[in-house]
């Protein structure tokens, strides 16, 4: 691209217009340049349009991972909750595992729901096979958390583990916290079987423990 060119389209990420910012993102995607890291990692921070985070997304991943993964590092330790979660869905779509070490436990529990849930969902991707166990202990402590579809996320992403979730489930399933064991059981009938109700009251799991799964249906764990 001549300078011409590439002043044209940082104007156009920064455009009034979604469209307009939408098709420079689609350009710097269709003719890959890595000069346009730097300037599609900062757009994604701050682009109000999920449409055009959507694009700048895609844009990253086709740029090479030795220059994209080390500039989305760094947007992890932003204070902008926005650049957060959009360095960790950007990661999780890139999929390159030396970025495992940067998914800490305070993205895990951040306390902006969005990052949380970017951060479940880069985290069960990235995962060295012998971390998975200790992966789903961690994101087990955030059982009982939230609105729903949090704790749906949560769950899906407890899934995505295979049977390394199983002792972060059966040990919340024996919590005390009433929300805790009805969200560790909502969960585990999500395991079992993908298209059953994700929803279980806190009445319900107290039955379920009272007469033991098979008793209850055999729906949860």
């Amino acid at each position: 691209m001549n300078p011409t060119t590439d002043t044209t389209l940082l104007d156009a990420l920064g455009a009034e217009d979604s469209s307009t910012r939408l098709k420079a993102a689609m350009a710097a995607g269709t003719r890959p340049d890595a000069r346009f890291t730097d300037a599609l990692v900062a757009r994604c921070a701050v682009e109000p349009d999920f449409f055009v985070r959507d694009m700048l997304t895609w844009a990253l991943t086709r740029l090479p991972p030795v220059n994209t993964v080390p500039r989305l590092l760094t947007e992890l330790r932003s204070e902008r909750t926005q650049a957060r979660s959009q360095a960790l869905h950007t990661l999780s779509k890139i999929g390159d595992r030396t970025a495992w070490p940067a998914i800490t436990g305070s993205l895990l529990h951040d306390a902006d729901d969005e990052v949380a849930r970017s951060a479940w969902r880069a985290a069960v991707i990235l995962v060295p096979e012998g971390e998975k166990a200790g992966l789903a202990a961690e994101l087990a402590i955030e059982l009982g958390r939230g609105d729903r579809n949090r704790r749906l996320s949560l769950s899906r992403a407890l899934v995505a583990l295979g049977d390394a979730c199983e002792p972060a489930l059966r040990k919340a399933s024996e919590s005390r916290d009433d929300a805790v064991r009805a969200h560790a059981f909502a969960t585990e009938r999500l395991r079992r079987d993908p298209e059953a109700g994700f929803d279980v009251t806190a009445d319900e799991a107290k039955r379920i423990m009272a007469l033991g799964p098979q008793q209850a249906g055999g729906s949860a764990c």
